[in-house]
């Protein structure tokens, strides 16, 4: 718990639906994909939440894809919450976990860029991406115009000093 009685924590299935609401919030406005209430349900344990006054105010999901490849995806915080470093907070969380699974390379697609190069990662041609990732796209409604950018991070040792 933080001075503001926030606190991050593994999501449960009881967050799915306010979940849910976050992501699709910020869908609705373009930056990010939906995502459906059975699909967050199957996922629940790869899922943060930040947690204020007994209320879910931002999420995160770290998705492993291979060996040593994961991906950190719906990256999102109530407006009310912005700008107090919560985001940058979900993002360590899910490095460190990566961290702790032996994964070697963390990477992300996002319109709003500037959080993550601020934390090490490095801009990336989605080409380099693996296949897998594709499905999801082929779904989103900015196929194939997409206009995310592709960042990764290379993890090592120093990663839980992030």
């Amino acid at each position: 718990m933080d001075k503001e009685g926030a606190k991050i924590r593994k999501a449960l299935p009881g967050d799915a639906v306010e979940i849910k609401n976050l992501i699709n919030h910020y869908a609705e406005k373009g930056w990010m994909l939906p995502r459906a209430l059975s699909t967050i349900y199957e996922n629940i344990r790869n899922f943060w939440v930040l947690e204020k006054d007994d209320k879910i105010v931002g999420c995160v999901s770290l998705q492993v894809c291979w060996e040593e490849m994961a991906e950190i995806r719906s990256l999102a915080v109530w407006e009310s919450e912005r700008s107090k470093g919560w985001g940058k907070r979900l993002i360590q969380t899910c490095l460190k976990e990566a961290g702790k699974m032996g994964i070697r390379k963390v990477f992300t697609l996002s319109f709003l860029p500037r959080l993550f190069t601020g934390m090490g990662f490095v801009e990336i041609e989605k080409e380099k991406l693996p296949h897998k990732i594709w499905k999801d796209c082929v779904n989103c409604p900015h196929f194939p115009e997409c206009k995310e950018i592709a960042l990764e991070i290379e993890l090592g040792k120093e990663i839980s000093k992030r």
